[in-house]
């Protein structure tokens, strides 16, 4: 009786364990808060292939997706018409802006303001590591964070919007620190 009981307890844990997943991933969800507004959030696109960039739908008065253009390389700001944007670089697994971030942010605040009534579009992108759909959720984090840090600057939003390609595109290929390093990245592209 014992030995079955301690039998049945083990089979229910070890089911446990494999139905319940790993820890360490990231639930995506369909509908989560984007950028809040005094009057209602945005709110994100229903389930997306994994393939597919992740994109929000919004109010005419927030910031609008649309495509993207191709990736570009580290200290290789991104060169739009007359505008350059410099790429805000993250840490692994982070959305969190760092002491260069918020610099290159800064100086990218002034180029958009400057571009009266162009959209701006952000994009995050992710290093290789991780399956797509925690990258592509990582990447909207690290855009939403460029989002908010430079609509604290002044930046209109309405003049912003966000997309992420997760580990689709990216800016070197490799597998080491420093390709990855590369590829953990915000990119700033005039859509119009």
């Amino acid at each position: 009786m014992k030995k079955n009981m301690i039998l049945l307890l083990a089979g229910v844990s070890l089911f446990a364990l494999l139905s319940g997943g790993c820890a360490n991933k990231e639930v995506v969800k369909g509908e989560e808060s984007v950028v809040p507004t005094q009057s209602q959030p945005l709110k994100q696109a229903v389930a997306q292939p994994a393939a597919a960039p992740v994109q929000q739908s919004h109010p005419t008065s927030q910031p609008a997706v649309v495509a993207a253009q191709p990736a570009q390389q580290q200290s290789t700001p991104v060169i739009t018409g007359k505008t350059s944007f410099e790429t805000v670089y993250f840490d692994f697994d982070k959305a969190d802006l760092r002491q260069d971030a918020r610099s290159a942010l800064s100086k990218n605040s002034e180029a958009i303001k400057a571009l009266a009534g162009a959209k701006v579009q952000i994009e995050g992108h992710c290093d290789e590591r991780g399956s797509a759909e925690y990258n592509l959720a990582l990447g909207e984090r690290r855009a939403k964070s460029a989002l908010q840090y430079l609509t604290t600057t002044g930046v209109k939003g309405d003049q912003l919007s966000i997309i992420s390609y997760g580990k689709e595109k990216p800016a070197v290929q490799g597998n080491d620190e420093s390709a990855w390093a590369k590829n953990r990245r915000a990119e700033f592209v005039v859509v119009k």
